[in-house]
């Protein structure tokens, strides 16, 4: 089983309210291979939000308010639903302060990527779930 950013399949779960659907990934979930979360959601954010990046190790909103507590919350109850489901894998969605892996962006709302992983994608990683993007699978 995959966990997958639920914003994959097409759920309006991102900062924007929109989603960025992947035929891929829809047709894993749709074939009982994976589970769509957000762990921003999770965590209690609404939809939409006012975006954030992390900026030393802090997920930080456009206006400076920091959330990152909220994102660790959010991180650690999908965490509980990877281990629910035994997932080995993670299909999460590129640059995200939650689910970026190897390239987020750097906490200047500039589209400036830094190296670095977003909030959920650390715990998993650290907890032995590989993590795969949209953009390399």
């Amino acid at each position: 089983m995959k966990i997958v950013s639920a914003c994959l399949v097409g759920i309006n779960c991102r900062y924007d309210g929109k989603s960025k659907p992947c035929k891929k990934i829809i047709e894993l979930v749709k074939k009982g291979k994976a589970i769509p979360v957000c762990p921003e959601l999770l965590g209690g954010l609404p939809t939409p939000r006012i975006p954030a990046e992390i900026k030393n190790n802090e997920v930080i909103t456009r206006n400076g308010k920091n959330i990152t507590e909220i994102y660790i919350k959010g991180a650690e109850e999908g965490l509980k639903i990877a281990k629910m489901v035994k997932a080995k894998i993670a299909i999460l969605k590129a640059r995200s302060p939650s689910c970026g892996y190897g390239q987020i962006y750097d906490g200047s709302f500039s589209n400036k990527l830094v190296k670095g992983n977003g909030v959920f994608a650390s715990i998993l990683e650290s907890n032995g779930i590989k993590i795969k993007t949209e953009e390399n699978l």
